[in-house]
């Protein structure tokens, strides 16, 4: 076990190829407890394969994936069953009610909780009886997410979990997500959008083409970026098209 003091990731020259093709080529970097820490990239960078070898769906060529002390390779069924993981695509029963969707999970983890207060967690325990295909897109996210937190884990990987929702929505998950790392659960985040990253992370890691090309507080990047004395083509204003569309519908999730 790690003490407070450690980090809960450990990536140490993280390499994966595919072919000719390089996916992973040398990344490297720590995460603390309790933080938040968000992985950018556009599509095919290497972050998804990065995050895999974390959670032990994946083995790397070489380098070491360590989580809470635990090297990945040496027992990923030790680590497996300390991280929790929200994909950006489930493949959930239509017919089955959210309380079993949960209570089905529990038991794969061989976890005793009770399924309505995992529900309740995220917003969803008067939706108990409900079968998942009378889900909207976001009481779905949060379902996955539900999923993901059975086994009370040490690390939670979300993967872009707020892809297609609307603003309402979005922001709501984003207060799931400030609500988990306040119960103390250490959060590694992949995500397409900005606003989100710069809202949510206390760190950032860049990712192009199977390297970090920056990483640091969401912060401290823009400051770097403005110390070049750049300046955005567009006026940035103090309110965007979300802050328009939710004053003009209610900042309450529609369910």
């Amino acid at each position: 076990m790690t003490n407070a003091i450690d980090p809960v990731i450990v990536a140490k020259d993280l390499r994966k190829k595919y072919g000719d093709i390089t996916a992973v080529n040398g990344i490297s970097f720590e995460v603390r407890p309790g933080e938040v820490f968000g992985m950018l990239g556009p599509n095919g960078a290497g972050k998804t394969t990065t995050v895999e070898i974390l959670e032990g769906m994946r083995d790397a060529d070489s380098g070491e994936a360590i989580i809470n002390g635990i090297n990945v390779k040496d027992d990923p069924t030790a680590v497996k069953a300390m991280i929790g993981v929200q994909l950006q695509q489930n493949a959930f029963f239509d017919n089955l009610k959210l309380s079993e969707i949960v209570d089905l999970y529990a038991k794969l983890y061989l976890a005793k909780v009770d399924p309505v207060e995992v529900l309740s967690r995220v917003g969803l325990d008067n939706r108990k009886n409900a079968k998942y295909a009378e889900l909207s897109g976001g009481q779905k996210q949060r379902l996955s997410v539900a999923v993901a937190l059975v086994n009370d884990p040490v690390v939670l990987f979300l993967d872009e979990p707020t892809t297609g929702l609307d603003p309402q929505a979005r922001r709501q998950l984003w207060e799931l997500v400030r609500k988990i790392q306040a119960g103390g659960a250490t959060i590694v985040l992949t995500t397409h959008y900005m606003e989100e990253a710069e809202e949510l992370c206390d760190r950032i890691a860049v990712v192009e083409n199977g390297e970090i090309i920056a990483l640091d507080t969401p912060d401290a990047l823009i400051d770097q970026l403005l110390s070049t004395g750049f300046k955005p083509e567009k006026r940035v204003r103090e309110a965007n098209l979300d802050d328009v569309f939710l004053n003009l519908t209610g900042h309450d999730l529609r369910d």
